[in-house]
């Protein structure tokens, strides 16, 4: 069986914790900035974790990780 091949844009834009768990930066943070709440803006600094459906997908697209 040859090798699979992990997507290019899911291992740009995720990444796998120890544990296991799909970590990716939060949305909504790149322009239109002066529209969002404060609230929202402190909230979404940094990486999350992604929910358990989510990371299921995720992690089909990177094989080896």
């Amino acid at each position: 069986m040859p090798k699979m091949k992990t997507k290019s844009s899911a291992k740009k834009r995720f990444s796998i914790t120890a544990k296991g768990k799909v970590r990716v930066k939060a949305a909504g943070r790149n322009h239109f900035l002066s529209r969002r709440s404060q609230k929202m803006k402190r909230n979404s600094r940094g990486t999350m974790i992604l929910s358990a459906q989510d990371a299921r997908i995720v992690k089909s697209y990177m094989p080896y990780a």
